[in-house]
Formats: structure tokens, C-alpha cells, sequence
């Protein structure tokens, strides 16, 4: 689960990473505040935008199992890990 909110906060954080590189090849500190207060409601909404699409082609294109899962259980004294079927 924390490996999936990382991953979604990396793609909502690189519409910022792109325009921090942006003004660094323009030759503009990008360490301004007067550089960010104008695209800051950009950013973010490319930035959820793109977290959106990808919960939305996540789901829409990730591996489905026809069976439930068995979770794991004991046979014969051996733990027997969870499987889909």
C-alpha cells in the first residue's frame, strides 16, 4: 500500500519537477517564489490530473483474477500461503 501512494505522489510531484528544470535551462532561479506564485494552480491540477488518469488506466488495464483468493491455511501442520485461483 505505501509503495502505491508513493507512486502516485511521484507522478502527482513531476508536473513541478519538469517546470523546476524548465526555468533552471531558461536561466531563471528557480528558487523564486515570483517564478512559481503565477503556475502554481497549473501544477497542481496537471498534477492530479495525471494521478487521476493513472488510477483510471490502472484500473481499467490491470491483470484481473477469474477466481476469489484462499487466504493461507493450515494443512496437515504446514501454513499454506494465500493464492488466487
Amino acid at each position: 500500500m505505501l509503495r502505491r501512494f508513493v507512486e502516485e505522489f511521484a507522478l502527482f510531484l513531476l508536473p513541478f519537477g519538469l517546470f523546476f528544470a524548465y526555468l533552471l535551462l531558461v536561466g531563471r532561479n528557480p528558487l523564486r517564489r515570483a517564478h512559481w506564485d503565477v503556475q502554481f494552480f497549473r501544477l497542481v491540477m496537471a498534477g492530479l490530473a495525471i494521478v487521476i488518469a493513472s488510477l483510471v488506466l490502472t484500473g481499467l488495464f490491470s491483470e484481473r483474477h477469474a477466481a476469489g483468493f484462499v487466504p493461507a491455511h493450515m494443512e496437515n501442520g504446514t501454513l499454506v500461503p494465500g493464492t488466487f485461483r
